[in-house]
């Protein structure tokens, strides 16, 4: 499990997360939605260690994430899609793919990986000679997520993943997480589009300025007023 507790991020004299906690259970799809500037992508770029706290803890099956080197966040399996998806894009499709198992050396599960991939994306196999920046923002997407199932993650962490897209890609991109999640993978999802994320998961929170103001089953906050009103346009 990975568990946030008291978590304060500042940047300078801006508070950006006041005390924030909040749990993501294994096997579970935990999303965090909320407004711009909330601290939703604080968030992910704390417990990947891109961003220092200034006080709380963030542990993952007990072990505590705060001050571990990046490279030992990834190696304890919690990987970062982060948002405008950053693919390399004077790389190919394989070649991004293949960055994304970078710290493994079992190479013929590595091959295997990456016909999963192509399993769920097969758009990325009929172009996996195309370098990744002449993809289309849904392609790139679908290759950012590819990327990161690379490193057999045991938790995903997703930032905007439907950001900018057309409704039908983000369709599949949301039918693709439920279906990673279904194989066992942990899915901690950031979304704008809070009627897709609170559809998909099993846990949601709210996230206002910094602080996590309501918390439930994904399906009873779709159902709550102020998420409706602030939220879901209704």
């Amino acid at each position: 499990m990975l568990k946030i507790n008291d978590l304060h991020v500042a940047y300078g004299g801006i508070k950006a997360l006041r005390g924030i906690s909040l749990e993501v259970p294994e096997g579970k799809i935990v999303t965090l939605i909320g407004s711009n500037g909330a601290g939703k992508s604080t968030t992910l770029r704390t417990i990947s260690g891109l961003v220092k706290a200034t006080s709380g803890s963030i542990t993952y099956n007990g072990k505590e994430l705060l001050g571990m080197p990046i490279n030992q966040v990834i190696e304890e399996g919690i990987i970062h899609v982060p948002e405008g998806r950053k693919v390399f894009s004077d790389m190919s499709v394989l070649e991004n793919l293949k960055i994304g198992a970078y710290l493994r050396k079992d190479k013929a599960q590595i091959a295997e990986d990456i016909k999963w991939v192509y399993s769920l994306f097969p758009r990325l196999e009929e172009r996996n000679w195309q370098m990744a920046g002449t993809l289309s923002g849904g392609e790139q997407q679908m290759l950012a997520v590819g990327r990161a199932l690379m490193s057999r993650p045991k938790v995903l962490m997703m930032d905007e993943p439907s950001l900018g897209l057309a409704p039908l890609i983000v369709r599949d991109i949301f039918t693709i997480i439920r279906e990673i999640n279904k194989q066992g993978m942990t899915v901690l999802l950031i979304e704008q589009n809070a009627n897709m994320a609170l559809h998909t998961a099993d846990i949601g929170y709210v996230l206002e300025t910094g602080l996590i103001t309501l918390t439930g089953p994904g399906k009873e906050l779709l159902k709550d007023e102020k998420v409706r009103k602030a939220y879901l346009g209704s």
